[in-house]
């Protein structure tokens, strides 16, 4: 069984500059993924002002809804305030089970979550994790934490994983830790592979070349490894950054995506 899975930080459906909506063009770019999963952060569930600024450009249903389609969706709610929320979203060609989202917001200036998804692909089940993490590296490390509860307790070692977010860790503090805790692999730990025998050699005698994430912030020129995908129980056929001009103008985030094979 093959799934193409993206992660995307879709920036509540606006430009980066002049919150101009994005947001039909984003259903766009969705849609030309042709991804069977879809992961993604800072989706805005309502949004008042804009609704009423932009009235004509912003759509009337919430915007997982809008870019489902005829997709599954599931919403986790994290930021309220006086004129609308947001959170994660998850959005599946195939039925979605259960759902769950799990408040993980360490201080009161970052409401964070893990929206948890059991989606069922041709009589199995994947267990999803979509993530958001803090800004501040303390809060990160407690939430890696929280999520590394979350996993445990809410899939059996045998299942099916996939964690993909933003988990806005540019120092790479957290790969090992959910590697050593839950058995994933990060979907670019495959590229290490290509990179020569001399490569491994270092890697396996512990003399350096440590295993980098993509980079995909900023969109127009990704220098920060921000977006994740990690799986537990699939071989990974292949990841990449979608840059380009298009991306740019959609997202301060550069979307990534994957084709996994359930081993």
């Amino acid at each position: 069984m093959r799934i193409r899975i993206a992660t995307y930080n879709i920036h509540k459906g606006v430009s980066s500059f002049g919150s101009r909506p994005r947001i039909h063009a984003l259903k766009q770019a969705l849609s030309s993924m042709s991804a069977d999963i879809v992961f993604l952060q800072e989706v805005q569930g309502r949004h008042d002002l804009l609704a009423l600024r932009h009235a004509t450009h912003w759509p009337l249903q919430s915007q997982h809804e809008f870019l489902a389609g005829d997709k599954h969706c599931v919403y986790g709610m994290n930021a309220v305030y006086d004129h609308g929320h947001h959170g994660n979203a998850l959005l599946s060609n195939y039925p979605i089970a259960s759902s769950q989202n799990r408040d993980i917001s360490d201080h009161a200036y970052e409401q964070r979550g893990i929206l948890h998804c059991v989606v069922e692909v041709e009589g199995t089940q994947i267990h999803c994790y979509v993530v958001h993490l803090g800004l501040f590296a303390g809060s990160r490390k407690r939430q890696t934490e929280a999520l590394i509860d979350a996993v445990s307790n809410s899939a059996h070692d045998n299942a099916p994983v996939i964690i993909a977010g933003d988990f806005n860790d540019w120092g790479n503090q957290l790969s090992d830790i959910l590697r050593e805790n839950l058995g994933v692999t990060e979907v670019f730990d495959e590229n290490l592979s290509r990179r020569g025998f001399g490569t491994y050699l270092r890697r396996i005698s512990g003399r350096g070349v440590k295993v980098q994430p993509a980079r995909t912030f900023p969109a127009a020129l990704p220098l920060l490894q921000l977006d994740r995908v990690y799986v537990r129980g699939f071989k990974i056929e292949s990841a990449q950054v979608l840059h380009g001009v298009m991306w740019a103008k959609l997202s301060d985030h550069a979307p990534i995506v994957a084709s996994l094979q359930l081993k």
